[in-house]
């Protein structure tokens, strides 16, 4: 299968997501030139607001090749991730992504992030669902075990 045919696959799957009654979001994961995983946006299906179709698609290949870091994989997805989306392809070791739409097209439909990436940069306390820190000395106590862990999976 070729990249288009991949791309093809994951616009096909928003297409779907959409007359299932999920959003117009889809995704795979590739690896080795073979599919490994498929995923849809299933936000309103689920009522869970982080089923992405990039989410449900790392979840997936995650879980069926029985691993929590993605390298080597490939992401392709109808539309350029959001700000979550893309952190959890970071946080996966995804090495590369390929999209069909990108983040202004998604706006023009009413899908806009930009809010969260202007967020980011903020200070917690400034942001408009306010931080704040709270038992940070007692907090630490888990980090200070972590670090102390002898036998640790490193991630």
């Amino acid at each position: 299968m070729t990249k288009e045919d991949f791309m093809r696959e994951a616009i096909s799957l928003s297409c779907e997501s959409v007359r299932q009654g999920g959003g117009p979001f889809g995704a795979v994961i590739v690896k080795d030139g073979k599919i490994v995983a498929r995923g849809s946006n299933s936000v309103t299906l689920l009522n869970d607001p982080t089923a992405h179709a990039e989410m449900t698609a790392i979840r997936a290949a995650c879980s069926a090749m029985k691993v929590f870091r993605l390298e080597g994989c490939e992401l392709y997805t109808s539309c350029e991730p959001c700000p979550m989306c893309l952190s959890a392809a970071y946080w996966a070791g995804i090495s590369r992504i390929y999209y069909g739409n990108n983040r202004k097209d998604a706006a023009e439909i009413g899908f806009g992030d930009a809010f969260i990436y202007d967020e980011v940069v903020l200070a917690p306390s400034r942001r408009s669902i306010p931080g704040e820190s709270l038992l940070r000395r007692e907090a630490l106590e888990a980090f200070r075990l972590w670090r102390e862990k002898p036998d640790k999976v490193e991630y």
